[in-house]
């Protein structure tokens, strides 16, 4: 795999590796706490680095500032947001389900214009693929944003995978009525490419962000990873879309591809768990990316992970379905009921789903 062009400029400026620390440090008794320092000093610089190889961002808004927080030096858990979040999981392209599931989860009118007020609603990710218009579904998201922060409230548009292997040229599985949309395999991609409207716009979204005391991603943070903390994270992403697709942020056990949080036994994920929120100082992690075929939200670790891929687009069966979360208490909302989902109260320790 080959380096990325902040760690080549890492090797470059000469920093110490952790053998030469070791050295001058006087023997391998020193290794571990050799290699933690270096740890610390090159996430520090990647850190830099991506800030620094990135357009200065445009004014924020203050509900911003307010709600998505960077990751906790400290390792303390945050406190709950005290609004109200809405998240929504994968869309695969299937506008109408978009529409239908952002207005079973009070965020539009029968318009399909904003209507969450100071709501801050998360997207995990996925809007492209599987389905045939993942251009209108951006671009939804794109005019969400835009209505909800003139009304006081925030859309927090993540990436997840398919948006990476779009940007990245891997179109395996994007449907022939996506194309078409677009007009032609070439304007499509004009449109997603560094200077198009669609592929600008999401090459300026996040891979994680963090609201209150809560982590949203689409696959989910490692531990490795969480240590790093959120800002590493996207830095290093926004780099690696087009500087290195096969870095190992944008990888399987990265956050966008992860699986292990719904897939693994609860003896394996719930401590790799409880060590990630740590790091992040949360108290639970939303993610989509691993389709939840009961079409219901998944929950485990006694609440403090939420898998919210529960199947929306009709490719996977049109389960609409949203999360709800007041001050810590976390609803799912479907077509016919609103489910009280289990909620930590601190990051989870036991080994149960």
């Amino acid at each position: 795999m080959s380096s990325s062009p902040a760690r080549t400029l890492f090797r470059k400026v000469g920093f110490p590796t952790s053998r030469d620390l070791v050295s001058s440090a006087g023997g391998h008794g020193c290794t571990r706490t050799a290699r933690r320092v270096r740890h610390i000093v090159q996430v520090a610089f990647l850190a830099l680095f991506s800030a620094c190889t990135q357009a200065s961002p445009s004014s924020k808004a203050p509900i911003e500032q307010a709600v998505v927080t960077p990751s906790a030096a400290g390792k303390k858990i945050a406190r709950p947001f005290a609004g109200q979040i809405v998240a929504i999981g994968d869309l695969h392209g299937d506008l109408e389900a978009s529409l239908k599931v952002l207005k079973l989860a009070g965020l539009v009118n029968d318009a399909g214009h904003w209507s969450g007020g100071r709501t801050v609603f998360v997207q995990t990710g996925d809007t492209t693929d599987r389905g045939p218009d993942s251009k209108g579904v951006i671009e939804l998201l794109m005019r969400l944003s835009v209505e909800a922060e003139d009304a006081g409230g925030r859309v927090v548009a993540l990436l997840g995978n398919h948006e990476i292997m779009n940007l990245t040229g891997d179109w395996r599985y994007v449907h022939p009525g996506d194309v078409a949309a677009f007009g032609s395999p070439e304007q499509r991609r004009a449109a997603l490419a560094p200077d198009g409207e669609l592929g600008r716009w999401l090459r300026q979204r996040d891979v994680v962000a963090k609201v209150g005391d809560t982590v949203f991603v689409h696959g989910g943070v490692s531990p490795a990873w969480a240590e790093r903390g959120i800002d590493a994270i996207n830095g290093a992403a926004r780099v690696a879309i087009d500087a290195e697709p096969r870095a190992r942020v944008l990888g399987s056990e990265g956050p966008l591809w992860l699986r292990d949080y719904l897939q693994a036994p609860p003896s394996i994920a719930c401590p790799m768990l409880a060590d990630a929120l740590a790091s992040l100082g949360a108290a639970r992690m939303v993610v989509g990316h691993t389709t939840q075929r009961t079409g219901r939200v998944a929950t485990r670790c006694e609440g403090a992970l939420l898998g919210i891929d529960t199947g929306i687009s009709a490719h996977y069966g049109g389960n609409l379905s949203a999360i709800r979360i007041e001050a810590g208490n976390a609803l799912a909302v479907y077509r016919t009921e609103v489910e009280d989902l289990p909620d930590p109260t601190v990051a989870p320790t036991s080994h149960t789903p």
